[in-house]
């Protein structure tokens, strides 16, 4: 990806609005008001731990490339931040002892392994209605809310994540063809990722003038970078170490992988097929909001 020929101003626009995110993040920890010796502490823990913040910037991306206003810009934060919850949430729950017991996470031990696996399910179920909450909460249309929210809970529960999770646990140790395994990564990595840029969209439509179906044609660009991650974090789990990495490394045991699938040369190959597709439709898009998605995805390569 070519950044010579994009726009100084418009990506400085975007990081300045990805860098009050994460004070907006940081600034809006749930106060619980609660005896327990350190649930509240534990509830933001993870998500103080850092992380890329893919997501919420993807949603941000696409809210920027077509809404001027820092105000209507700031109404967003809300629900990126019930992304990066409600994606959290699954990365606590992914590491459990009884999911793929992962003693790292972020560079950082796991919340099971920090306190216990009671504390780190209770986290997860908490920052999971959470997520919800936020975007209930946030100052937007109410019918904008409930679209909002139904493509959350579709994308990221038994329609998406959750059901992607169940096939990744059950079929452990037993091969699949490479249709369903992206069927797979698809539900349990994809739809998330299609979901942020299809909220952006939703978004700013409700405060700008934006091209005819770019929900739909976002929504499915997502699909694509999903599994373009999926098959990437496959080869690095295979290839680096948890120091270079940040998390658990070379655990995937008996799950399907694209890498035990296709062998580390085939999964490299098909990486670089996943993303010559994604840059063509990236091309299609309109200019800003073309600027900020490659910048990001550039910067997670």
């Amino acid at each position: 990806m070519d950044l010579s020929s994009m726009s100084v101003c418009d990506l400085h626009l975007f990081n300045e609005v990805c860098t009050a995110f994460e004070g907006y993040l940081r600034a809006h920890k749930p106060t619980l008001n609660t005896f327990h010796p350190f649930f509240e502490k534990a509830l933001w823990e993870m998500l103080l731990n850092g992380g890329k913040r893919f997501r919420p910037k993807l949603l941000l991306a696409v809210v920027c490339a077509f809404v001027r206003s820092n105000q209507r810009i700031q109404q967003a934060y809300p629900i990126a931040l019930a992304l990066e919850v409600l994606h959290t949430y699954s990365l606590i729950h992914d590491d459990l002892p009884c999911m793929d017991n992962s003693p790292l996470r972020r560079g950082h031990p796991t919340l099971h392994t920090t306190y216990n696996e009671t504390t780190a399910t209770l986290v997860g179920d908490g920052l999971n209605t959470y997520a919800f909450e936020l975007i209930a909460n946030a100052k937007l249309s109410s019918p904008l809310k409930v679209h909002l929210v139904a493509t959350l809970a579709q994308c990221g529960g038994v329609r998406g994540m959750v059901l992607g999770q169940a096939l990744d646990c059950h079929f452990e140790g037993q091969e699949l063809e490479q249709a369903e395994l992206e069927e797979l990564h698809t539900l349990k990595t994809g739809k998330l990722i299609a979901a942020s840029l299809k909220m952006g969209a939703l978004i700013a439509k409700e405060f700008s003038k934006t091209p005819h179906d770019l929900a739909r044609i976002l929504f499915d660009l997502g699909l694509l970078v999903g599994l373009f991650f999926q098959v990437r974090d496959d080869i690095i789990d295979a290839t680096q170490s948890p120091e270079q990495s940040g998390k658990s490394t070379q655990a995937d045991g008996l799950k399907n992988t694209y890498v035990r699938l296709l062998g580390l040369e085939g999964a490299q190959g098909y990486l670089c097929a996943l993303q010559a597709q994604f840059l063509d439709r990236l091309e299609t898009l309109p200019h800003a909001l073309r600027t900020y998605l490659t910048h990001l995805l550039e910067s997670l390569a």
